[in-house]
């Protein structure tokens, strides 16, 4: 079906492209490329997702009803609420902007023909008819049709299909998927949102999932507190007003702080927050963050696949020799067949770069018919009239059923890491498929220069553990070779992946090998699957449309910016400057935010933990809640919401250790537990002693927050200049503020009587925490050992 219906469609010739008058015709018709940008959200979207939340509806609900009853100084932590939600939207907003400014420098571009000169702009400058040129690597912006030369397409983004797909004149060519050969002009037949991959993007982006252990975690977590929070609150009610005789505004405070205390919003929050400012600091270092929870994955990764050209070479070839075989065989002079060859395809990678300074371009001689270089055939061919076929290739492809061997001079070459191009020739005509023979005529020796800080770089992933692994579609012994000169240590275990037949004995040997050579793009997806598959979290760099399939499909995936739009596009990751050196930093900016976050969730779960306790054991002895909302406030601001906020953007280069859940459980759940201990005592020793229950109230909040500050004491540990400032000034701070503010938070002071109660529990808290966390560790290992067994 037409889209455009009633538009009058142009036909502008393949050479030329639209006229200026045309171009501003479309624009003023609104029928231009316009993008809608995955990498950030909106305003809109930002300030929705921050304020329309689940926990802002319970949190102002139960506002509403504190409010009804009167008690509205308990209302206090609605301010903590909507300062949240305002640092919430400024650090996004914040982060937003960056990121915007960056994606400038790596947003895709089109190669657009207008007034017969070709101009190189952004994808959203394109307009309905434009022609534009296409190129290998180049990610197809708008749906098209090829009007003028062939290229083969990968369209495995769209259809999941590998194998490349040949689209000649008339065919078309679908946005989302690259050129992998070739080059062609199209006319653009869709725009904007009416584009192919616009639509399923669309759709995809309602079943895409994150893998993100923290944010399944805090899934998790909210999903289980959110189903026990009515029901609990419920009971709790019902409790209060039949069994306790409470009052309504009673009932309705009491219930408000158990509620209130069982949903981890500052958790949430401050994952959120960690992380835009983490983006902001890896923009500073000039790292485009395309996927938010990326930062997190990379610091968890273990397995690290890299590719050789551009990422530990500098990806700026130069012909160093150019060695002559059999070339009396053909026709026509080495220098003039290989000119009239680089002028024939065009093409626009690295190797075709230096083939071009060294021979230069001539059309002295007819084309009859060409077969682009691809990464999986890692072959290309010209046939020109009454000269035959040249061919350019890897000599080990070509020299295959051959009679002819390299001189031991040449290939002692490769063990000195330069790449070897093997210039063939026959006499019959090629078209996708070698000929039987093919003659030898020149060795052209490339030389790809190691980057100086390669070891370096190399040196700091080896020392953290991580294992390394290249992954190349050049011959293996180069591959090594290369990899000694930058430091790595297993450079000789080595292996051709030509040799390979099938997926499953590459998937066999993937962990055996460090270094794969002669790797097909579909060999390199086959490489990071196995990988995962064995346990691995993976890692893949690369810039070239080889590495497409293999980034996509990588756990975190990491795109240079000089490389292809294709590459870019797909990674989460794109490194701005083009420099393998800047990945320590995005590691250790990962570490920094996952390991701040676990350390200080544990604040935030203490309160989840002893409110739903709590509540049980207020169900269960038809006691009262023992805390009221603003009491809550006072001692989350001090020992969780200040605290936290500050700890999480400390430098953190630690290895990010065990599950992220249990962690947390763990380290929460014995200082959860001795405040309902010491809670349901209070209540329980209240009448024996002859405490008031003004005092006995004054007694539990004193505890909880006592108790609440030892969580924060552990935290801290090891004690630094900022953290011990940070744990004076909050312990002191809420001292202070429940003595001099006691009748805002409703309290008393303790009296001769339950002063020493206090200090007797609060002595008696840290050994209490000692035996509990031994005995939890003895209960957890018990229980691995077991399951271990089965």
């Amino acid at each position: 079906m037409d889209l455009y219906q009633g538009v009058t469609r142009f036909h502008p010739d393949p050479d030329s492209g639209l006229t200026r008058n045309e171009v501003a015709e479309r624009k003023n018709q609104g029928l231009v490329n316009k993008q809608q940008s995955d990498i950030t959200k909106s305003t809109w979207q930002i300030v929705r997702e921050n304020v329309f939340t689940l926990f802002n509806a319970f949190n102002f609900g139960i506002g509403v009803c504190i409010a009804m009853v009167g008690a509205y100084k308990n209302l206090l932590y609605l301010g903590v609420i909507v300062l949240n939600i305002l640092i919430g939207i400024v650090q996004e907003l914040r982060s937003k902007k960056v990121v915007e400014k960056l994606s400038l420098i790596s947003a895709p571009h089109a190669c657009i023909l207008r007034g017969g000169k070709e101009i190189n702009a952004p994808v959203e400058e394109l307009v309905l008819d434009d022609i534009m040129t296409l190129r290998l690597g180049n990610q197809i912006c708008a749906d098209a049709v090829v009007v003028s030369g062939e290229v083969e397409v990968d369209e495995s983004l769209l259809t999941g299909e590998a194998d490349p797909v040949l689209k000649s004149v008339g065919e078309s060519l679908m946005s989302g998927s690259f050129v992998v050969s070739g080059t062609c002009r199209a006319q653009v037949f869709h725009v904007g949102s009416d584009n192919y991959a616009s639509k399923i993007t669309a759709e995809a982006k309602k079943y895409k999932k994150v893998n993100s252990v923290l944010l399944k975690s805090l899934n998790q977590i909210v999903k289980f507190t959110g189903v026990f929070v009515m029901p609990l609150g419920i009971l709790l009610v019902l409790n209060s007003i039949f069994l306790l005789n409470e009052t309504l505004p009673d009932t309705v405070v009491a219930t408000a702080s158990a509620l209130l205390g069982m949903m981890p919003k500052g958790l949430v929050l401050l994952t959120s927050v960690s992380l835009a400012v983490g983006v902001v600091k890896l923009a500073k270092k000039k790292t485009l963050v395309q996927d938010l929870y990326c930062i997190e994955t990379l610091s968890r990764v273990d397995t690290l696949c890299l590719d050789k050209t551009g990422t530990i070479t500098e990806g700026r070839m130069t012909v160093s020799d150019v060695i002559e075989l059999d070339s009396n065989r053909m026709p026509i002079s080495v220098d003039t067949a290989a000119a009239n060859f680089i002028a024939a395809l065009d093409d626009d990678n690295a190797t075709f770069a230096a083939l071009k300074k060294r021979f230069g371009r001539e059309e002295s001689l007819q084309v009859i018919q060409k077969t682009p270089f691809s990464s999986a055939r890692k072959w290309s061919s010209v046939t020109f009239e009454k000269i035959g076929t040249i061919l350019f290739g890897a000599p080990e492809i070509l020299l295959k059923n051959q009679d002819f061997r390299l001189p031991a001079r040449i290939q002692t070459l490769e063990t000195e890491g330069c790449r070897l191009l093997l210039m063939a020739w026959t006499d019959t005509e090629v078209k996708g498929i070698l000929p039987e023979k093919r003659y030898p005529v020149a060795v052209i020796i490339l030389h790809d220069p190691v980057r100086k800080d390669a070891k370096a770089t190399l040196d700091f992933f080896r020392s953290q553990d991580v294992e390394l692994k290249i992954i190349s579609g050049d011959n293996p012994i180069t591959v090594s070779s290369i990899a000694k000169q930058a430091g790595f240590r297993k450079y000789d275990s080595y292996l051709d992946a030509s040799t390979i037949k099938s997926k499953e004995e590459l998937a066999a040997i993937a962990d055996k090998y460090t270094i794969f050579g002669r790797v097909t793009p579909e060999q390199k997806r086959t490489l990071v699957h196995s990988l995962q598959n064995q346990g691995h979290v993976v890692a893949m760099t690369g810039d070239g449309v080889n590495d497409v399939l293999a980034l996509r499909d990588a756990d975190c995936s990491i795109a240079m910016a000089s490389g292809s739009d294709a590459a870019r596009q797909v990674s989460q990751l794109v490194l701005l400057e083009s420099n393998f050196s800047a990945l320590p930093n995005v590691v250790m900016e990962g570490r920094r935010v996952i390991n701040n976050i676990t350390r200080t969730a544990s604040l935030f779960m203490v309160k989840t933990i002893f409110s739903f306790l709590l509540s049980f054991m207020a169900l269960f002895f038809q006691m009262p809640y023992p805390l009221i909302p603003i009491q809550l406030t006072l001692i989350g601001v001090v020992a969780e919401g200040l605290p936290s906020f500050v700890l999480a953007l400390e430098p953190n280069h630690e290895r990010v250790k065990g599950n992220f859940l249990q962690t947390i459980l763990g380290r929460a759940f014995p200082s959860a537990l001795i405040i309902v201990m010491y809670l349901v005592a209070v209540d329980v020793l209240a009448p024996i002693l002859g405490i008031s229950e003004p005092e006995a109230v004054t007694l539990g909040v004193y505890l909880t927050g006592f108790i609440w500050l030892m969580q924060l004491f552990e935290v801290c540990r090891p004690f630094n200049k900022l953290r011990a400032v940070l744990w004076g000034s909050m312990a002191s701070g809420f001292f202070l503020l429940a003595y001099f503010l006691r009748e805002i938070f409703s309290l008393g002071t303790l009296s001769s009587v339950t002063l020493p109660v206090f200090l007797v529990m609060a002595a008696l808290c840290y050994p209490l925490q000692l035996l509990l966390e031994k005995g939890g560790r003895k209960m957890i290992r018990q229980y691995r050992i077991k399951h271990k067994n089965k």
